[in-house]
């Protein structure tokens, strides 16, 4: 098995005229993604490479049976293309795009969330998700992924990739890899991805990669503590970030003695967490605990 997509994905791309979710959906296609859809409003009956476009994620839907969907629109749209997917019956939503206000994603996840339909978003400004050897959906590199029992979550997209890479060269294999995105208000968070891989079968270890700013870590390492069964090894980039400094996402940014990555540290390694000084590191505590 794996988490939130396999090979029963079928993949619409809200964007998929556009240059960029063009070559994105193009290269999840080619991994073996099942894109059945594009949308853009006003380009219904057009298609890219045989991919027929519908102007609305309803009439994709409706056409297609697509249950997941790729957000590849411009900022001032990527709450209302989330919104236009969540109504439409998909059941995961990946919004690969950065730079979405702040106050249109509050009222985005308070929506999806309030609903209570099951519907899972993950991101905005996210590398999306792979099922190494089933599906891909995002920008996430499939050349460096294996398939394998290692769930993976993280905040960094870069740190995905590097860490991904480091098991894949020791020939461990990854259930699935999920980047949430690094926004203050993403529409998944640790918990949210932790609770999935401790109920995946395929899954038997998890490594989780943090980043200064917010408590989204010490809320997680509560939860491995009194929930999960499974063990996590963890990573928390920015040990030498300066406070007040904003260090490469939004919500990446130490305020007082809050979010710093020593204090991350202590209450992972309090629940029991591994933790690995630098990526390499991680992959080694991964290789040790396997056997």
């Amino acid at each position: 098995m794996s988490i939130l997509i396999g090979t029963d994905t079928k993949l619409v791309v809200q964007g998929l005229t556009g240059r960029e979710g063009s070559f994105h959906g193009k290269r999840n296609r080619d991994y073996g993604t099942d894109l059945v859809a594009g949308v853009t409003p006003g380009k219904s009956g057009e298609d890219v490479d045989g991919v027929p476009i519908f102007d609305t994620v309803a009439e994709a839907v409706a056409e297609t049976g697509a249950n997941t969907s790729m957000v590849f629109v411009p900022p001032r749209f990527g709450a209302d293309a989330i919104l236009e997917s969540a109504d439409a019956g998909i059941e995961v939503i990946i919004a690969i795009t950065e730079n979405i206000p702040a106050m249109d994603m509050a009222r985005t996840v308070n929506y999806i969330r309030t609903r209570g339909n099951g519907t899972s978003l993950i991101g905005p400004n996210c590398p999306g998700v792979i099922s190494p050897g089933k599906a891909n959906v995002g920008i996430i590199p499939g050349e460096i992924c294996e398939p394998g029992p290692v769930g993976l979550v993280s905040r960094s997209g870069t740190l995905t990739y590097q860490i991904v890479h480091e098991l894949t060269q020791r020939g461990i294999g990854q259930s699935t890899c999920v980047g949430i995105g690094g926004d203050p208000i993403p529409g998944s968070n640790f918990i949210d991805i932790l609770e999935k891989f401790e109920a995946d079968p395929d899954t038997d270890m998890v490594a989780l990669v943090g980043e200064i700013g917010g408590d989204a870590e010490e809320r997680a390492a509560e939860f491995v503590k009194e929930k999960m069964t499974k063990p996590v090894v963890a990573y928390i980039a920015g040990v030498t970030a300066p406070p007040g400094k904003r260090m490469g996402h939004a919500g990446a940014i130490i305020s007082g003695s809050k979010g710093t990555a020593e204090a991350k540290m202590e209450a992972l390694g309090a629940a029991g967490i591994r933790v690995g000084r630098n990526p390499t590191e991680v992959a080694e505590i991964v290789q040790e605990l396997r056997g």
